[in-house]
C-alpha cells in the first residue's frame, strides 16, 4: 500500500500516515459509489464520470449519494452501504 504523509498546520509538526487501498487493475464489472458534496453541479459531474466509466471501462453500475453538506463527513449509513454495495468510490466536488 502507498502511504501519504499528512501535515496539519494547526498543530506542532507531526506526521500522520494514511494507507491507501491498492487500485483495482480494471473497473470491468465493478460497482461504483459516487459521493457528492451537495455543491452546484457535483452530482452532474459524478454522473457523467460514471457514464464514461461504465461505457469505456466496463463498470457494472453506480450509486450516487450526497453528503449533508460540503464541509460534513460522509454519513455512517452511506459508508455502510458503499462498503457492501460498491467496489470503488469516487468523491466529487462542484461549483
Amino acid at each position: 500500500m502507498e502511504e501519504l504523509p499528512i501535515f496539519d498546520p494547526t498543530v506542532p509538526p507531526e506526521t500522520v500516515t494514511i494507507r491507501f487501498v491498492p487500485r483495482p487493475p480494471s473497473l470491468r464489472d465493478l460497482r461504483i459509489g459516487l459521493v457528492g458534496n451537495t455543491k452546484y453541479n457535483s452530482d452532474r459531474l459524478l454522473l457523467r464520470i460514471a457514464a464514461i466509466l461504465e461505457k469505456e471501462c466496463g463498470a457494472k453500475g453506480h450509486r450516487l449519494r450526497n453528503k449533508r453538506s460540503a464541509g460534513a463527513p460522509v454519513d455512517d449509513g452511506i459508508l455502510r452501504e458503499f462498503k457492501t454495495e460498491c467496489d470503488v468510490v469516487i468523491a466529487g466536488i462542484g461549483d
